[in-house]
């Protein structure tokens, strides 16, 4: 990359109310498909993580060798993370037999450590940096962890804390208003304040994709699964397709 270039556009997209809303409807379809393919197919956790984390590294891989920034690539891309996000955090939760503080420690220790990583190798975890396979690669994984912490997290406020579902969302949404407070009104570091957004909004769309498909004696609203999963992509590629999203700007 050229150091001499003042404005370089990123392979990701501009963080802007659409960014959020677009991300908070995949993460909730990461549930909703996640929870279709380990559960209502019976393929269990293993399997299930398996098979999104082919799709992941799949769709990692084609992002990297882009040539800029593709929305559908992009959230494609999202939604794989969320989808192995869902069935990685149900595996560590309940298959390892480490339950939901098990989990969570494990997942926020594998974040921190990426974190720790990267802003070593390269020095900022600014999201408008993402110009170099090197960052790319770093991002995609910062944000496998996230998605699978945020997971976590919200099974274990609906599950543990005796919220359910709709209580916890609230709770959620309360904590990212807070941060979207503190972006616009306080010093805090934004890019902070992004990757803390980033985590949060993963436990308020599993939050949201259980109230959808989850039997209402547990709490939820019993749609299908494969149902709210349509609709949500349906949602996800009109915002798309309606919104034009640009290519965040990497400033040297």
């Amino acid at each position: 990359m050229n150091q001499a270039t003042q404005h370089t556009l990123t392979k990701v997209p501009e963080v802007t109310l659409l960014f959020w809303i677009i991300k908070i409807a995949a993460t909730t379809l990461g549930e909703t498909g996640g929870d279709a393919v380990s559960i209502s197919m019976n393929l269990g956790y293993l399997i299930g993580t398996l098979v999104f984390a082919a799709i992941f590294i799949a769709a990692v891989v084609v992002q990297i060798k882009a040539d800029g920034f593709h929305p559908f690539l992009y959230w494609t891309t999202i939604i794989a993370t969320t989808t192995v996000g869902t069935t990685l955090a149900d595996f560590a939760d309940r298959s390892l037999g480490i339950g939901y503080p098990g989990g969570v420690t494990l997942l926020f220790l594998a974040l921190m450590g990426s974190l720790a990583i990267w802003y070593r190798s390269l020095g900022t975890l600014s999201v408008n940096s993402i110009s170099t396979p090197k960052a790319e690669m770093f991002y995609w994984v910062t944000i496998m962890f996230s998605q699978t912490l945020g997971t976590a997290l919200g099974d274990w406020t609906a599950d543990t804390a005796g919220m359910g579902y709709a209580g916890g969302a609230v709770v959620f949404s309360i904590l990212l208003a807070m941060v979207a407070w503190a972006y616009f009104y306080t010093k805090i570091s934004h890019t902070l304040l992004f990757w803390t957004a980033f985590i949060l909004t993963r436990p308020l769309g599993a939050l949201v994709g259980d109230f959808l498909d989850k039997s209402p004696n547990m709490g939820g609203l019993g749609l299908s699964r494969y149902s709210a999963s349509i609709v949500l992509v349906l949602f996800i590629v009109a915002c798309i397709v309606l919104f034009k999203q640009k290519a965040a700007q990497n400033h040297h």
